[in-house]
């Protein structure tokens, strides 16, 4: 396999009370996790709140380091991977992503599969995803398989694991400034 490309994983803790709540069941320093296919994170996708006001209100997202909910906390903190993929995976991922922006409206976000990681059962519904899920389930549906478990089981902190992965920033999100 020839890499070519690269693909950025962000990993974020905004320190709301929801991720208070799940750090305090995984004691992982990380528990949102987004996609983008550029180093500057302008294209970046997830599953989160839909308007940073209100985060019951969740579903797909197309994410904006400087706006939205990341602009409402601007502690935030984060670690960046690269991961190395080939052209074909890139188009592969950007298809699977395609099916998500079309059915934007149509997507929500999958609480009980959270609960589903807690109990080690994968919960599982047509058109309902978390953040981790979403991105696992995109590196997935392209080919690139970096965990033997179902996408509905992957945590953020399982990013931070895997050896493929290699890291390109930690810190404050608001102080990321994309190197070559």
């Amino acid at each position: 396999m020839v890499a070519d490309r690269s693909i950025f994983i962000l990993l974020t803790n905004t320190g709301t009370l929801f991720t208070k709540m799940i750090q305090g069941y995984t004691r992982a320093p990380y528990n949102h996790a987004s996609i983008s296919f550029n180093r500057e994170l302008s294209e970046l996708y997830s599953f989160g709140r839909k308007n940073p006001n209100n985060p019951l209100n969740g579903g797909f997202v197309k994410e904006d380091i400087s706006t939205g909910t990341f602009s409402k906390y601007p502690n935030t903190t984060c670690v960046i991977y690269e991961l190395h993929v080939t052209d074909r995976e890139v188009e592969k991922m950007k298809r699977v992503l395609q099916l998500f922006i079309r059915k934007h409206n149509k997507y929500i976000y999958n609480i009980l599969g959270v609960i589903g990681i807690a109990l080690k059962e994968p919960v599982e519904f047509s058109n309902s995803y978390f953040c981790s899920q979403f991105v696992a389930e995109i590196l997935e549906r392209s080919g690139i398989k970096l965990w033997n478990k179902l996408p509905a089981l992957v945590t953020p902190d399982d990013f931070r694991q895997s050896e493929r992965l290699r890291l390109i920033y930690e810190g404050k999100l608001s102080q990321y400034k994309p190197g070559p």
